[in-house]
This record gives structure tokens, C-alpha cells and sequence, in this order.
């Protein structure tokens, strides 16, 4: 054998020399003519991509062991590779197969071969496709790139997996700190469905190959459920190294989960996956005071559940009864913080009411049932909340949320009659909360070990309710008639920020686990504080106002003492140390302060998990007065303004400057003119 291949070499090696004597183009002629045949690939599309040996078997060792048999090909046979028709098209017919392009990527769907409309979604439900694996699907004409390509998806999977801390042990802690001490107060994600996708995840086998088993989608959950966590497990008290060390941890974590929600539908299509990632991260947002982008992500979530038909109830599509209690209640979730922050900017919101057939969530908490225990289950009464009960209570109320955007704050300038009939349902909202969701005075009965989540609903859904109020009524919190008619609009404002304020300042006697499940409600959505400081730039010298200054001077001292505070917040506060400063000036230049004040009566206690007063006393805590409801005929008003650039407290669709624009307050808060009728 070794004297054939030595033979060989011999006469290639005097083939070569001879040739080095002939005529160049007679050496070209011929070597063109001798060329030597190249190895014929055997390898599979597959290991040739990897630039791995190929076993030659169909299907080869390595995509069964990468689980894709079905894409296991040859290279020369790829082009003539014809789809399935028994995949394609319904069974015993020739017509296609619906929803075969978006099982193929991995998501169920309830639309049409493409993205757009239901065409014949109840034919869907009754023959579905086949439930293919999900993964990376590269198109044909990229299959024989090279793995490590820039431009490819694998590079974008393994730059994000590369941001997941190095030990297992680390992502365990800071994912069970997730579980134990925030999900249940929220209702981000199942546990259960979960713990077996992070098991699987754990579970696989480490290398180039196993990238293509990692559902990006879920990925992006778990960063967002990791950028919260990595606040929650700062230990407290920490310096100011430490501190900044657990926050630059948590934005990447937030950048790495804003990176896959983006990319994730490129490679697999949508799940409900990103529907939680998507909120988790707008709450995310919520909490650090950055609402501007909060609008874009709870419209990138709201579009991923449309895209899985969830704005049309699950009883239509005929699904089990757990999908349709968790599908109604993830909707709810969307469509409350997108009722809330479009309100809260003063921008369009993305779901419309007019495309959406859905069903209210009930009291009913299926997640921990069996298919067949959701099937006989029925719903409890409201005297028996379940985690579902908040759900319920804010999705009627996001829907008088988006009734006082669109007739108050359209395109066209509301009549004071219309501000009037949405506070009476704001207040007809308020008057049906079952007894444990009193604003005043609720009943603590059912707060024990088995409904932790009730005192935390409660917090959310008061919160919620005096956002919405506060917001109504305040284009009138200036404004002035003859027959003094706006003043209903602003003892409104003033006993709902009173409120609001109180649960503020309470908030900073309690543990960070417990501020921090607070700073997830709507707080960071408006400040009270900064209506109070209105109010009392309005009025100096009024009853209410001595009281309002102590209060406004206390939650500055502690917000400023506040090592979690964010720059968001501390411009916050300058801006109310603006109005107090203002309302000393106008103050002092109308008459000395007196020396004995008038005994004030203290603003109602709501009862949050953290109170003011003693939580036993049973005593009825009297209420700020309200003035009744002026008469239905319009009114004209005239504000008390003395510079020219404040119509914009007169302008309802006029949107405040940001917090950090402090010379723009200054000239804002320095055209309140005083009402001169409290001398």
C-alpha cells in the first residue's frame, strides 16, 4: 500500500517537472484538460453549515442529537427538497393548511398562512398543524453560511447568553427571590410552565449545536424577571459602591431583555413568553420613572398577544378553560397599562375597543388546577377574592380610563358636563369595590397568610382609581367662574393627592422588598405631591394650605434622603420645592403667617399595608368636604394667570415639560396667580 502511494507521488512529482518545460498556453490547455475530479460532498446541509463530520447516514448522528431530523439533508439534494403536502394542506382536501407558517416557527396562532387577519380561524381550531419543533429556521439560501456569521442569528443567541451570569447558582437565587417575594403581588408569570422551560434550559447539552434548542422568546422573560430581582436582592443597608453595583447589574439585564423582545419574533414568531416579558419591562420602566419609554414597550406587548389573537376571548377559538382564564387575565394586564400610560403622557393608546371581543377576567384561579379540575371549576364570589380579583376591578376601570382620554382629552375641548358624568362613574367604580377594596375605612378580615396579594391589590387599585381622578380634573384645578363651579374639580384633585401623598410618606418606614412592590403600582405615573404644591401656589394663605406646605416639606426631606432615588425622582422634588418656595413668597408678601393656626383635621386614612394611625382603631375618619356637583349648563372660566406663557395651565391637551426642565417650571409655577379671595 505504501509503495502505490509512493509511485503516485513519484509520478506527480515528474509530471510537474515536465510540464515546467512546455509552452505556458500548451500547460494551460492541458492542465485544464487534466484537471482532477474534487471529493463529492456527503455531509448533510446540516454538519456542512457547522463545518462538522457527517456520518453520511440520513438522518445523520448529529441532527438527531440536535433533534432535527427532518432538516438533515444533502447538500446536492437540498434545492430539490419538496414540502410535504400532507403538512400543507388539510387532511382528505386540497386546500392549504391554516396556520402552517406560524406553527412552523413555533408559535401557535389563530390567523391565516399569513400575519395579517383571521380569515378561517375556527377552521384552524378544528384541524390544527403539526406541532413542529421550535428553533432558529434559517432560510434555504442561508443554509450553507458559515455558524459564526456576524449577521446570522446565532451570534445574536450566543452575545445574549453571554450576558446571563456565569454560575447557575446566581440565576437560581435571584429567580426564586423573584417567585417568592414579587409574582404573586403581580401576576407576571406561571410558575409552574415556567420552572420547566428554566429546567430545559439547564438541562441542555452546552456547545455550538445547542444553541438552535434555546427559545430566545423565554430568554427574554427570564432578563426581565432578572433585571427586577437584582434590585430586590441588594442587601440593605449597603454602601453607595454596592448600590450602584446592583443597579448597573439590573439595566443590563433590562437592555439584554429589551434586545431579545426585539429580536425574538424575527426567528420564532410571538408567544405568550413576550407578552410577560413585555410587561415585566414596562413595569420595569414604570418603577424607574422613565414613561416615555414604557409607551413604546406596552405597545411592542400589546401587539405580540393581537398577533396571538388574544383581543378576541378564548371561547371563540374554543380553547381549554385554563388558556382562557390565563389569556383574559394577561390581556387585562395590557390593557390597563396601556389605558394608563397613554393617559398619562397625553398619547394614543394601542389597543382599540372596536377590534377586540373580549370577556371580563373572573374570580377564579386556575393556574394551579389540573385541565380537568379548570374544566369543573366555577367562580368564586366576590366575598372569596382569589389573585384574579384585581384583574377584574382594574380592566371596568381602564375602560372609563380610556372614556376620559378620548371625550376630555381629544381633539376637541370637552364640556364640563362630560367631566362630571365620567367622575360619577369614577365614583359609581368606587362605590361597588367589595368591602376588603374600600377606599375608606376597608375591611382587613380577609388579610391573612392565605390572601397575601389583597393588601397589595388594594394599594394598586387605589392608586389606580386616584390617578384617574387626579387626571380628570386637573385642566380645572385653575380655573375660575363667576359662580366659583370648578371648585368640585379641585377638592377632587386635592383629597385624592392628600391621599396619595400619605401612602408616600409611609412608604419610606418599610423595608425595601415592601417599597419596592409598591413602587410597581401606578405612583410613578403622577405625583401628588406636585398638585398639593399647585394647590397651595394657588391658595398661600388658605386653611388647607399650612397643613399641605408641612406635608410637602416632609416628603422632600425624605425623598431627598431616599438612597434608591433615582435622578427622575430628585427632579421631581426640586419641582415641588419650587412650589413651596413660590407659596412662601406669595405668602409673605400678602400677610404675616398667624401664629396659631386653626386645628386641622386629618385627610381620610386608607388603609395600605403601611398606615399612619393605628390600624385598629375602628373610629370612621372624617373625609375632606366635597362641594356638591355644580349644575349640568356649561361654564366659562377665567384663570387667574399674570404672564403670557401660562395658557398652558388652561389647556387640557397642553403637556407638562419634563421634570429636568427646571428654568420651564419656574416660569410655569411663577404665572399661578393667587386667588385673592382666601384674603
Amino acid at each position: 500500500m505504501e509503495t502505490e502511494d509512493v509511485s503516485i507521488i513519484n509520478a506527480d512529482a515528474s509530471g510537474g517537472a515536465n510540464e515546467a518545460n512546455l509552452d505556458p498556453s500548451t500547460v494551460r490547455h492541458g492542465s485544464a484538460s487534466k484537471r482532477k475530479r474534487g471529493r463529492t460532498a456527503t455531509a448533510c446541509s446540516q454538519c456542512h453549515s457547522r463545518k462538522q463530520k457527517c456520518d453520511n447516514s440520513r438522518p445523520c448522528a448529529n441532527c438527531m442529537r440536535r433533534g432535527i431530523p427532518h432538516s438533515c439533508h444533502s447538500r446536492r439534494d437540498i434545492s430539490s427538497v419538496e414540502p410535504d403536502s400532507t403538512l400543507l394542506t388539510e387532511p382528505g382536501t386540497s386546500s392549504p393548511r391554516v396556520g402552517q407558517l406560524w406553527n412552523s416557527r413555533g408559535a401557535p396562532t389563530f390567523y391565516g398562512m399569513s400575519y395579517f387577519g383571521p380569515q378561517v380561524a375556527a377552521k384552524m381550531i378544528q384541524s390544527q398543524a403539526p406541532d413542529l419543533a421550535y428553533g432558529v429556521h434559517t432560510p434555504r439560501s442561508s443554509a450553507s453560511e458559515s455558524f459564526r456569521n456576524e449577521a446570522g442569528p446565532f451570534s445574536q443567541l450566543w452575545d445574549l447568553l453571554g450576558l446571563l451570569p456565569r454560575q447557575k447558582s446566581t440565576v437560581d437565587r435571584l429567580t426564586e427571590k423573584f417567585m417568592v417575594e414579587l409574582n404573586w403581588a403581580i401576576d407576571a408569570i406561571h410558575p409552574e410552565t415556567f420552572r420547566q422551560n428554566y429546567n430545559k434550559f439547564w438541562d441542555r447539552k452546552f456547545g455550538f449545536d445547542d444553541v438552535t434548542t434555546v427559545d430566545l422568546r423565554w430568554l427574554a422573560l427570564l432578563f426581565a424577571m432578572l433585571a427586577l430581582a437584582e434590585l430586590l436582592d441588594c442587601p440593605q443597608p449597603c454602601s453607595p459602591e454596592r448600590q450602584r453595583e446592583s443597579e448597573e447589574s439590573s439595566l443590563r439585564f433590562y437592555w439584554a431583555a429589551r434586545r431579545a423582545i426585539v429580536i425574538a419574533p424575527s426567528f420564532y414568531g410571538e408567544s405568550s413568553d413576550l407578552v410577560r416579558a413585555g410587561i415585566l419591562v414596562t413595569r420595569y420602566l414604570i418603577h424607574s420613572g422613565r414613561l416615555s419609554e414604557s409607551w413604546l414597550t406596552i405597545g411592542f406587548a400589546s401587539r405580540f398577544a393581537m398577533a396571538q389573537g388574544m383581543h378576541v376571548d378564548g371561547e371563540r377559538w374554543h380553547l381549554p378553560r385554563k388558556a382562557i382564564e390565563t389569556r383574559r387575565r394577561l390581556w387585562s394586564h395590557l390593557y390597563t397599562l396601556d389605558r394608563m400610560i397613554s393617559l398619562a403622557l397625553g398619547r394614543p393608546y394601542a389597543i382599540a375597543d372596536q377590534h377586540c371581543l373580549t370577556k371580563p377576567v373572573t374570580n377564579i384561579w386556575v393556574d394551579e388546577m389540573s385541565e380537568e379540575e379548570a374544566v369543573a371549576a366555577q367562580s368564586r364570589p366576590l366575598s372569596d377574592p382569589t389573585p384574579s380579583i384585581m384583574s377584574m376591578f382594574n380592566n371596568s376601570l381602564a375602560q372609563i380610563i380610556g372614556r376620559i382620554q378620548d371625550k376630555c382629552f381629544g381633539l376637541d375641548p370637552p364640556v364640563y358636563d362630560t367631566v362630571l358624568n365620567l367622575d360619577k362613574e369614577l365614583l359609581k367604580w368606587k362605590d361597588e369595590l367589595p368591602s376588603y377594596f374600600s377606599l375608606h375605612n376597608p375591611d382587613l378580615s380577609l388579610d391573612d397568610d392565605d390572601r397575601p396579594f389583597l393588601k397589595w391589590h388594594r394599594l394598586y387599585l387605589h392608586t389606580n382609581y386616584h390617578f384617574a381622578r387626579i387626571t380628570l380634573h386637573r385642566p380645572y384645578l385653575l380655573r375660575n367662574s363667576i359662580e366659583n363651579g370648578f371648585q368640585y374639580s379641585r377638592n377632587a384633585c386635592m383629597e385624592s393627592a392628600t391621599i396619595d401623598l400619605q401612602s408616600r410618606l409611609s412608604i419610606h418606614n418599610v423595608e425595601l422588598v415592601e417599597r419596592f412592590r409598591w413602587g410597581l403600582g401606578s405612583h410613578q405615573l403622577f405625583n401628588s405631591a406636585l398638585v398639593l404644591g399647585i394647590i397651595a401656589v394657588r391658595s398661600p394663605n388658605s386653611q388647607e394650605s399650612y397643613g399641605i406646605m408641612k406635608d410637602l416639606e416632609a416628603y422632600c426631606e425624605k425623598q431627598n434622603s431616599d438612597l434608591w432615588m433615582n435622578e427622575f425622582g430628585l427632579a421631581e422634588v426640586k419641582v415641588v420645592q419650587m412650589c413651596i418656595t413660590r407659596a412662601k413668597h406669595l405668602r409673605s408678601n400678602t400677610q404675616e403667617v398667624p401664629s396659631q393656626l386653626p386645628d386641622q383635621q386629618p385627610p381620610p386614612t386608607v388603609d395600605y399595608q403601611y398606615q399612619v394611625v393605628d390600624p385598629r382603631q375602628s373610629m370612621a375618619l372624617p373625609r375632606l368636604p366635597i362641594s356638591p356637583l355644580p349644575s349640568e349648563a356649561p361654564m366659562q372660566f377665567q384663570p387667574y394667570f399674570d404672564m403670557p406663557n401660562a395658557n398652558i395651565w388652561a389647556d387640557p391637551f397642553a403637556s407638562f415639560s419634563l421634570v429636568g426642565d427646571f428654568d420651564m417650571w419656574q416660569e410655569m409655577i411663577n404665572t399661578i396667580g393667587m386667588d385673592t379671595s382666601a384674603l
